[in-house]
Parts: structure tokens; sequence; C-alpha cells
């Protein structure tokens, strides 16, 4: 039997998302800042929508969040109408917003008081991830609460993990995104390359990517980089507010990076061409204009 669900904003990421819970027999009920865009998703999926988030997330087993920052989150969580204020004792708030560690660490301590479990839990993959439900999913939290969520997660996702305590799915998304900044720049400079030296790169990629060099990147990004399309998901606006979060983390915790910082003020370089909504391969756009 499915659980009674709620689901808090419908972006590119939290509208399939949504809709795997729905396919999976759960009872979903959505809100979305546009109501249109909640009345468009249950026309489709079934379920109903909320006006607010307290609205939503009455009665729920279950409430997940994905919204765009840590302020965002605040509203629909603790702000006026926010879901902390009609969650059950004993519900779970599963929040999929890439955010601060401190906000996760501070709704974790307001959910504590109220009785309400709380998992801080970014993903990676991109809006083809969340359509084709092959998230990646990093979890902070209880482990208790964790289990009993996590067969709910899994209908969206391909992998997923609790990593530690609260905080902990944030600080592993920042791991993730450092670890990206850092590919993409060193592959648009070997596309850049090996362009400018005359090489045939579809064969040079078809050798380079069976050794140490081969990516993720490198499999799905080399020929859109190359033709200069950068029509393909997670934008650079995006990109920068995250890198934002781990220059800031960085700061706090005393680690060094320099090369994202470097690569945060190649992307702000990007946005100042126009690229705000290209995706993050377009750092090659930067050699080559």
């Amino acid at each position: 039997m499915g659980e009674k669900v709620t689901w808090l904003g419908l972006g590119v990421m939290g509208y399939p998302m949504a809709g795997y819970l729905a396919r999976a027999g759960h009872d979903v009920t959505v809100y979305n800042r546009t109501a249109a865009k909640a009345e468009k998703w249950v026309a489709q999926h079934g379920g109903k929508s909320a006006a607010t988030p307290a609205a939503a997330a009455k009665d729920a087993d279950f409430v997940f969040a994905c919204v765009g920052n840590d302020d965002d989150l605040r509203s629909v969580v603790t702000g006026r109408d926010g879901a902390f204020a009609t969650m059950k004792p004993g519900s779970i708030f599963v929040d999929h917003t890439t955010a601060s560690a401190d906000v996760a660490r501070e709704l974790y301590a307001a959910g504590k008081a109220a009785g309400v479990g709380f998992l801080d839990a970014p993903v990676s993959g991109g809006q083809a991830g969340a359509e084709n439900g092959a998230l990646t999913v990093m979890v902070g939290g209880d482990q208790e609460i964790y289990s009993r969520a996590e067969p709910l997660i899994a209908s969206y996702s391909k992998m997923r993990r609790l990593i530690g305590e609260a905080g902990a799915g944030q600080l592993t998304k920042m791991v993730n995104q450092i670890c990206i900044a850092g590919v993409l720049q060193g592959l648009s400079e070997a596309l850049h390359f090996g362009k400018t030296a005359g090489l045939d790169m579809d064969a040079v990629i078809s050798v380079i990517s069976k050794g140490a060099a081969q990516s993720w990147q490198m499999e799905n990004r080399y020929k859109t980089m190359l033709e200069g399309s950068f029509d393909f998901g997670f934008a650079v606006d995006w990109m920068r507010k995250d890198l934002a979060i781990c220059l800031a983390e960085a700061r706090r915790s005393g680690a060094h990076l320099p090369l994202t910082a470097l690569v945060d003020q190649f992307y702000s370089e990007v946005q100042k061409m126009g690229g705000k909504r290209w995706d993050t391969s377009s750092l090659i756009a930067l050699l080559e204009r």
C-alpha cells in the first residue's frame, strides 16, 4: 500500500521525480510556487495540489522538497505556511535541494524539536537523470529515518547512500561539484588544444577515452562542446550557486580550493558572454572567443 506523500517544488528536477512516486503507487499531493505548474502535474499524474506547503504537508507520512536555495528551502519548511507547521510527529522530510550544510543542520534540529525526521539528500544526474529515474542521491541524517525513506527515494534513483550525520549529504554534493568543475575545465582546454593543433578530435577521443583520461563528461559532452552546443541541462547560473556554497564552506573549514575558485571566475565570464542558461560544458566557449 502506498504512502501519503507531499512534494514541494516542481522544477525541471522535482516535476519528474514526483511523477515517479505517483507511478510507484503513492498518494501524492504537490505544491509549487506557480500554481499552474502544480495543476499541470496533477492532470498528468493524478493526486492533488495544495495552495501552501503547510496545506500540502498536512497528514503526510513523507514530505519531499526540491527548490532553489537556502532561502527558498527555509520558506517552504519553517516559513509562514511552511511544511513543519502541519507535519505530524513521526513523519519525515526529505530535502533534495542543493543547499548549504548549515541550513541542513538547522532544519534537522528544527525537525527534531517538532518530532519530524529530516534528511538532506541532494542529487546528481541532472534533468536527464530525473526524467529517467536514474539519479544519484547523497544523504545526511539518522540511519533509522533513512531506512524508512530509502524505498521511496529508490523510485527515482539508481544510487543512494547515507553518508553521515545531518549536513553530510550537502557536503558530498559539494565534493561532486568540485570534481565536475575541474574535469570540465581540463576537458575544455584539451579539446581546444587538439582542435587548434588540427587533430581529428573524434579519433583522439576514441583513443584517450579508453585510458586514464576517460570521464563521464568526455563521453557525453565532447561532441557538443566541439559543436558549441550548450543546451544540455545543468545551467551555468546553477553551477555558480553551487560553487559559491562550496567556496563558503571551504572558507569555514580551512580547505584550499584554488582551481574551484578559478573555474568559478571562468563561469562568471561565461555569464557575461550571455551564457547564464548554457550548460556547464560551456567553459570551452571562453577559449574559443
